[in-house]
């Protein structure tokens, strides 16, 4: 099933070895498609990985990271279910067929993600809400000085029930279908939020989104990110700021300007806490 049903898009940018870690992992997995979108230099994804049974589209411009992997899905065969990962992500035995599985008996979910956990062995808070205004604001005011405040925790937590509004874009199964239908990620988000927008837009379809515990990877996150810490700070808050503008509605839509205020406050406050960081 999984050979012919399921295909990988990695987006790498200069990730170098643990691109070829994440290919082998997915081929561990029976993953027998992994389709590697080549955002950097021509050349860049190292031989191993193509020896690993990567193949390599080259764009020659870096789409961004849902612009990669519409790219990917659009060169990809035909499959009934999508894996979407970034290249620094270690799929742990198993992972990729509970996803599956899980979709595959509950029909009105569209998109499933794993437990991720972090490079020192902690689970990284990858089943989120959609923040309403006020935690929102919360959230951006706080974190950069105060990351476990109480507004961060509850934005970065699933419902009570267990259910996420949102998963991490980092990694996840989705229906071909269901992804195709919302228009694929929207690449007006070029780094950041695009895993927000695109379960906002499967919501909206009437699709539901799953956090499936049972399927564990690990990330190694920001190898690629690290190589351009500015832009991708500016990037982060331009992006938070046009999923406000997209998703708000009547009386928040008319606190746009103050979403602006808030975030530029966030920009720079986050810099000086964190200049090298990407919060």
């Amino acid at each position: 099933m999984m050979s012919e049903d399921l295909v990988a898009v990695v987006v790498d940018y200069h990730a170098g070895e643990v691109l070829t870690r994440c290919v082998e992992s997915l081929r561990a997995n029976g993953v027998s498609v992994v389709v590697v979108v080549e955002n950097g230099e021509p050349g860049s994804v190292p031989p191993a990985a193509r020896a690993a049974g990567a193949r390599v589209v080259s764009p020659g411009v870096n789409l961004g990271y849902g612009g990669g992997v519409n790219r990917g899905v659009a060169w990809a065969p035909s499959s009934t279910y999508l894996l979407v990962s970034n290249p620094d992500v270690v799929v742990h035995d198993g992972a990729v067929g509970e996803l599956v599985r899980y979709l595959e008996g509950h029909p009105s979910v569209a998109l499933a993600g794993p437990r991720i956990l972090s490079r020192d062995g902690s689970t990284y808070p990858s089943a989120r809400v959609f923040p309403n205004v006020w935690l929102a604001g919360l959230h951006a005011l706080a974190a950069p000085w105060w990351p476990q405040n109480p507004a961060t925790r509850r934005y970065r937590s699933p419902h009570p029930d267990g259910s996420p509004d949102w998963v991490s874009g980092a990694f996840f199964v989705v229906r071909r279908i269901a992804f195709e239908r919302a228009g694929g990620f929207d690449e007006r988000y070029f780094m950041f939020a695009e895993d927000m927008a695109l379960c906002w837009e499967l919501r909206q379809l009437g699709y539901e989104v799953a956090y499936v515990d049972e399927a564990v990877v690990t990330h190694d996150e920001g190898v690629s990110r690290a190589l351009a810490p500015r832009s991708m700070r500016v990037a982060h808050h331009t992006s938070a700021l046009r999923f406000e503008w997209h998703t708000a509605r009547g009386f928040r839509r008319a606190l746009a300007p103050v979403a602006v205020l808030v975030l530029a406050v966030r920009l720079v406050a986050s810099t000086l806490a964190h200049p090298r960081r990407v919060d």
